[in-house]
């Protein structure tokens, strides 16, 4: 059949009036719909908060364990182990204890509790040796104290600790599918223990006290000889060195220059392309003018 052009106008014009219509009802189903599944998503949790309270309320240890081990799976760590502290304690010397233990100290440990965490990992290592999971929980007590490692800059006894408990753990699995990880985070924190050590010697340095800075450095040297700060560390025993010659009284002034170039050689022979080099050339150079007047003195 044919159409005229004005035919075909007057369709346009009667669909142009349908098109909104339509629109309009579409949106109103979606919005009826999107309300239903809104309010279908809030009964349901609401019937999952009130199987939760009564559970928690409840005096039935194997419906808290059941819903606690679900809640783990599911990731609801905070929930998990609400219920996880109420029945440790009735289930000691059961043979769900070993289960419910090691999952209680890993909620410890998701929710980043890690004091509470490694305290629980090494009771769990203690109480079941012989434990598939005995591994693991040693790691993660000795991960738990690489966490509470605080910077450089702060007190470091958690960081010893957690190289005390990450080396015990090297030693005691040797083959362990954490041995990468744990070697890692070995290496990690030596480098905060050398970093400490490094800063506080060169504090020393900037604050005009170069007795303590040498000595400082001469024991950083020893504790971490195979530190990637040695080139900084032996620029900066040499620039401590330096400064205590050039500001010394007359009667100690040319050992002490002596000394401070007995450092430049050490720094000169390690590292003879140091950033630090046309710098500590230039103060070589003045220690040895220095020291050239006791010659001529003498």
């Amino acid at each position: 059949m044919n159409t005229s052009p004005k035919t075909t106008v007057i369709l346009a014009h009667n669909f142009s009036f349908l098109n909104p219509l339509i629109m309009r009802t579409f949106a109103s189903c979606l919005k009826f719909m999107n309300k239903g599944l809104y309010i279908l998503l809030i009964s349901i949790l609401l019937i999952s908060c009130s199987d939760y309270q009564k559970t928690l309320k409840s005096e039935d240890t194997a419906a808290k364990f059941k819903l606690g081990t679900e809640l783990f799976e599911a990731g609801k760590y905070t929930k998990a182990y609400r219920l996880f502290n109420q029945i440790l304690p009735a289930y000691r010397g059961k043979p769900q204890a070993e289960k419910l233990t090691f999952m209680h100290a890993m909620c410890s440990y998701q929710l980043e509790d890690y004091y509470i965490a490694s305290y629980h990992f090494n009771k769990f290592v203690s109480l079941y040796p012989n434990s598939e999971k005995k591994e693991e929980a040693a790691f993660l007590d000795a991960k738990g104290y690489y966490y509470l490692s605080p910077v450089y800059s702060k007190e470091q006894k958690e960081t010893v600790e957690a190289l005390e408990k990450l080396q015990l753990f090297v030693n005691v699995y040797p083959t362990s599918q954490y041995l990468g990880e744990a070697n890692k985070l070995v290496k990690e924190l030596d480098f905060k223990l050398e970093k400490k050590a490094f800063e506080i010697a060169k504090q020393y340095d900037l604050i005009s006290d170069y007795k303590a800075s040498i000595k400082s450095f001469n024991n950083f040297l020893f504790d971490f000889p195979g530190t990637s700060l040695r080139n900084d560390a032996l620029f900066y025993r040499f620039d401590a060195a330096y400064n205590l010659a050039i500001n010394s009284i007359e009667q100690l002034k040319e050992d002490r220059i002596n000394t401070a170039i007995s450092y430049f050689d050490a720094f000169k022979k390690a590292y003879p392309n140091s950033e630090y080099m046309e710098n500590a050339n230039e103060m070589q150079s003045e220690l040895q003018q220095e020291l050239n007047t006791f010659t001529t003195k003498s």
